[in-house]
């Protein structure tokens, strides 16, 4: 069964593929192209004595209004992925700097007990000697030269013994705010934990909430749900084309930029999956972060942090740019040039190329600014 559904959804993506492709290999197009991509027109309608799409019953939802909280669900999911991919990375980092302090605790635990045999060597080497104090065998001494000798010996035994106290005092003080930051990072590192759990349940939730509405959906009726979607996608493309988005796009791809389209298009037709970033699957930011990482640039993990690197105006946009969707940021892909971009998105889909304008802009950004 397993097999049956990949090779039907392989044959799904690879029909995508070839629409995305006929759209960006048209004479003229390419990477630094100026001609504008628009999604491919929704389907014709069914032909004469083709099956009619059921009648919804009174009261009953529309396949318009199922497709809208289904997709609202996935975004609130994706929402939920955005803060459990956070959690994750911050974890990972206090989880590394955990490290480094049980380190610096085991060092200074060795500094001091270095410093502490040297304390007792002092005080070994002073009961030998009868426990008489060094000034009182310095004036007790029998000739002036051997007085000066003891004299210079005096204040450098006085300034090591001095040096080993407060190395001593120092060191134990480095333990002690080791062991407060060591506290303080277990704190932030539990916080992240019953973060991840709480967005792991609201994404499952989500996903399962979606799932099970087009469960109930017939098979002629899922192909209509997709039909929607795709319509929704090409209107919106269409409006965002005809505002004159596009007009003065022209920007060429750097060569960072190229490394970084072919990575994230060469992933198209593999299942978004949510919190992955490959090989075999991905996530929205998870494709947009490996495809920069393959380029040799190391950027935020998730679409919110992207929003922070270097934004720039739609008109000066270029190919390997990432577009970040929706007010919260919940949703990010990559601008591969005439009006398209490439993306992971949602619970599934399987990464595609899609109209740059088919959901809301929130934010162009510049990862090699």
């Amino acid at each position: 069964m397993g097999t049956v559904k990949r090779a039907h959804r392989r044959g799904a993506s690879a029909l995508t593929l070839l629409c995305a492709m006929a759209i960006l290999t048209a004479p003229g197009l390419g990477l630094s192209g100026t001609a504008h991509a628009a999604p491919a027109a929704p389907a014709a309608p069914s032909a004469p004595g083709a099956p009619a799409a059921p009648t919804p019953e009174p009261g009953a939802k529309s396949l318009e209004q199922i497709r809208k909280e289904i997709e609202d669900l996935y975004r609130q999911a994706g929402s939920a992925t955005d803060a459990y991919n956070l959690a994750e990375s911050e974890t990972k980092v206090q989880s590394e700097r955990i490290v480094q302090i049980a380190q610096l605790i085991v060092a200074g635990r060795e500094r001091i007990s270095g410093l502490k045999d040297r304390a007792g060597a002092a005080a070994r080497a002073q009961y030998r000697s009868g426990g008489l104090p060094a000034g009182a065998r310095l004036v007790l001494s029998e000739s002036p030269s051997q007085f000066l000798d003891s004299k210079d010996r005096l204040r450098q035994g006085e300034k090591a013994t001095t040096d080993l106290l407060t190395e001593l005092d120092r060191t134990q003080h480095d333990l002690q705010r080791y062991a407060k930051d060591a506290s303080t990072v277990w704190q932030k590192l539990e916080a992240n934990r019953v973060e991840r759990e709480k967005s792991k349940k609201r994404i499952e939730e989500k996903i399962k909430a979606a799932q099970d509405l087009e469960s109930k959906l017939e098979a002629e009726e899922k192909a209509r749900l997709l039909q929607l979607e795709q319509e929704a996608q090409y209107k919106a493309q269409t409006q965002w084309l005809s505002s004159g988005a596009m007009k003065d796009v022209n920007g060429k791809a750097t060569d960072a930029g190229k490394r970084a389209v072919q990575f994230a298009t060469a992933q198209m037709g593999k299942p978004y999956e949510w919190g992955a970033t490959g090989p075999g699957s991905f996530d929205c930011s998870g494709l947009t972060s490996q495809a920069w990482l393959a380029a040799g640039k190391a950027i935020p993990r998730t679409s919110q942090e992207q929003l922070r690197l270097r934004k720039v105006a739609v008109k000066d946009m270029r190919p390997g740019d990432l577009i970040i969707y929706f007010d919260d940021a919940s949703h990010v892909g990559m601008y591969v040039g005439d009006g398209a971009m490439v993306h992971a998105p949602r619970p599934g889909r399987d990464v595609t190329m899609a109209g740059a304008g088919s959901m809301p802009i929130k934010a162009v950004v510049r990862p090699d600014a």
